[in-house]
């Protein structure tokens, strides 16, 4: 059984797969009630429903972001604590997890994916079977110029920040909710084939507050998680 793990938004999507067959839940983690306190109940419910006890789990995929840090660092946390047992894991983007989503959808044609950047800001990337551009933050206000005549798409909650700058969102998802999980399930199936990731880096787009405001520290940290990795 592989675990599947989105934690980049205020919306905790969870998929528990064995082969053909999968176990999924997407869970509202509102204001004062954080994914930490949801994720592993919820992970317990799945292994419940589909009859498994823990050691069965042979792997975990998680989103490593872009997204909110508390958020998605619970998420490959949580990833990573479990690989520590032994089981392999992998990272996936949060622009990938949208991608799935929109091609089972039936969406073929290049698009730009926007994220929630928050602080007025979009994350962005453009993708067709694979992504066509490195992904970056951009002022909602500078979308227009940044994306040009392309379609884009956003999921339902980031769009009334979007639809003032860019008029209705031209794609539309079906019970996009639905559609997420089949593309996080899509991404524990393929991810299961390929070589293990270890560590889960996760993928910011923005700097802390820590590295804004205390610049120095936040070098001599980055030098020393790197010489960590490297031992």
């Amino acid at each position: 059984m592989i675990l599947g793990i989105d934690s980049t938004t205020e919306l905790l999507h969870l998929a528990l797969v064995a082969g053909d067959r999968a176990w999924t839940r997407r869970i509202p983690v509102g204001q004062g009630y954080s994914h930490s306190h949801a994720l592993i109940p919820v992970v317990d419910e799945l292994m419940a429903e589909a009859g498994a006890v823990p050691g069965q789990l042979r792997g975990v995929a998680a989103c490593v972001g872009p997204g909110g840090f508390t958020a998605l660092r619970i998420g490959v946390a949580t990833a990573e604590g479990l690989a520590l047992t032994g089981i392999p894991s992998w990272g996936f983007s949060a622009f990938e997890l949208r991608a799935r989503t929109l091609r089972l959808a039936g969406v073929s044609s290049p698009i730009w994916i926007l994220l929630d950047g928050q602080r007025r800001e979009a994350f962005v990337q453009k993708w067709d079977k694979a992504a066509m551009t490195e992904g970056e933050r951009c002022p909602i206000a500078a979308l227009p110029e940044q994306i040009g005549a392309l379609p884009w798409w956003a999921p339902q909650a980031f769009r009334p920040a979007l639809e003032a700058v860019l008029g209705p969102c031209p794609i539309e998802v079906p019970d996009e909710g639905e559609a997420t999980l089949q593309g996080l399930v899509t991404l524990c199936r393929e991810r299961s084939g390929q070589a293990p990731e270890s560590p889960l880096i996760p993928f910011y787009l923005r700097e802390t507050d820590a590295e804004v405001n205390f610049p120095a520290a936040s070098v001599h940290l980055s030098e020393a998680l790197r010489q960590g990795v490297a031992r």
